[in-house]
């Protein structure tokens, strides 16, 4: 078992992301979860991410604010306790449009061993 204070968050840099500060809560750690990882990100008015897509499955749950998500021609705004699942392939875009930070917790599976 892992207790891990959020003041003992580690931050982390997303690649292609902007306008975001990013702490990883749990994974990547001794005793740690051995399937998937936990981030947890604030995209300032104006941030986000993509367009692009990763090999694996990932899990957004927006906490607070709005995050609006686009893919296959569709646009859909997130707000608080609202949640999506990314399948592995999928290209997305997400950015936040609002004047508020939004707060959304990233669920993904490690990334594949070579």
């Amino acid at each position: 078992m892992l207790l891990k204070r959020f003041e003992d968050a580690t931050p982390y840099e997303a690649p292609n992301h902007w306008g975001v500060h990013g702490l990883r809560l749990q994974g990547f750690e001794e005793n740690g979860p051995r399937n998937q990882w936990v981030g947890f990100s604030q995209f300032l008015p104006g941030g986000g991410a993509g367009p692009d897509s990763t090999p694996i499955e990932k899990v957004y749950v927006v906490i607070e604010g709005e995050m609006t998500v686009e893919w296959d021609g569709r646009t859909e705004t997130l707000g608080p306790m609202d949640s999506l699942t990314i399948p592995p392939g999928q290209t997305r875009r997400i950015e936040n449009r609002s004047n508020h930070v939004c707060k959304m917790l990233v669920v993904m599976p490690y990334p594949p061993e070579n």
